[in-house]
């Protein structure tokens, strides 16, 4: 080999690793991660993981193609506004938010990031999308309940614990799907022979004040409408509503699980395996716009029979038998 040849492959062999480096620096995409729980959540990792997993079977490797950045808020306003600053500033390829509640403000500080959003009650209302088969902005995602959910709530309470005529549903006021949650549900409930109320929510210390003063009265029932202070305060708010003897129903699984009576939704799990998928398809250069926003296909109902027994309720044979889950 001529010495000028030589010299030439040898400055490319020493540049073959920088070049590399470089080109795996520039195909590193960049998700933001922004959950309504905190971190130390028991349902945080189940929700990681199912992204995590989904993204790498799409061929998004955490860490070798793809960095994740996680931002926890706990449903705290001043938080998500925070966060929401945060991740955008690192400039990411797409955001996956949670909720109405972390939706509203992203949209605020940007018209262009693409965001995918789980967990949150009709977009269209609230003004996220156009409509759900054309979004036709920065936001699409998947819905977690219809407004008519509230009715549902109602009966089934009813159907375990008939002799309820008072039921408080607990919800965010600054959110516009619990007055929608609530108005569903006072619609069918003089059919049922039950009166339903408000109990606002802003902190730990207005939950406590909030059942303890409607549990003075008899024959009294909750139904807890989807919001992150519930969910982040679900262990009080179980707690009181087991204090109080009072039947409730909740929208997510982990509330059963966690010693609640009653939970009627979606599958929320899998909304993240579902996320993972729109991720992907974003970062392959599809727009949010074009992606049609997606309702749950199936609600589950799980039962905690041991709560049951211990408010003296006995479950109908018929409720049992739709049951998807018994806790015993």
């Amino acid at each position: 080999m001529r010495r000028r040849e030589f010299i030439v492959a040898l400055g490319a062999a020493f540049a073959w690793p920088g070049m590399v480096l470089a080109q795996r620096r520039e195909e590193l995409r960049r998700v933001g991660f922004q959950s309504n729980l905190t971190e130390g959540d028991r349902e945080a990792p189940l929700y990681v993981a199912a992204f995590e997993q989904t993204l790498a079977q799409f061929g998004w490797v955490k860490g070798q193609n793809v960095h994740i950045d996680y931002r926890w808020t706990a449903g705290d306003p001043t938080l998500i506004r925070r966060t929401a600053m945060e991740l955008l500033a690192l400039n990411p390829d797409v955001i996956l938010t949670v909720g109405s509640s972390q939706v509203r403000p992203l949209q605020e500080l940007t018209s262009t990031t693409p965001i995918v959003f789980v967990q949150t009650a009709d977009p269209v209302s609230a003004g996220f999308v156009d409509s759900l088969a054309r979004p036709g902005r920065n936001a699409t995602g998947f819905t977690v309940f219809d407004f008519g959910i509230g009715g549902k709530w109602l009966e089934l309470l009813k159907e375990i614990a008939p002799r309820i005529t008072r039921v408080a549903m607990l919800q965010d006021p600054r959110l516009p799907s619990g007055a929608a949650f609530l108005a569903s549900a006072q619609t069918i409930a003089p059919s049922l022979g039950a009166e339903v109320s408000a109990i606002s929510l802003r902190d730990a210390a207005e939950i406590e004040r909030g059942i303890d003063a409607f549990a003075h009265g008899s024959n009294a029932g909750l139904i807890v409408a989807p919001n992150s202070l519930a969910i982040n305060h679900r262990a009080l708010i179980i707690a009181l509503a087991d204090r109080h003897r009072l039947p409730a129903i909740y929208p997510f699984r982990y509330f059963a699980t966690d010693g609640g009576l009653i939970y009627y939704g979606p599958n929320v799990v899998d909304q993240y395996r579902q996320a993972a998928g729109y991720v992907d398809r974003i970062l392959k250069g599809e727009k949010p716009a074009d992606l049609p926003v997606q309702a749950p296909t199936k609600y589950e109902l799980v039962i905690n029979l041991k709560t049951a027994k211990a408010l003296g309720l006995t479950v109908p044979p018929s409720v049992l038998a739709r049951a998807d889950e018994v806790i015993e």
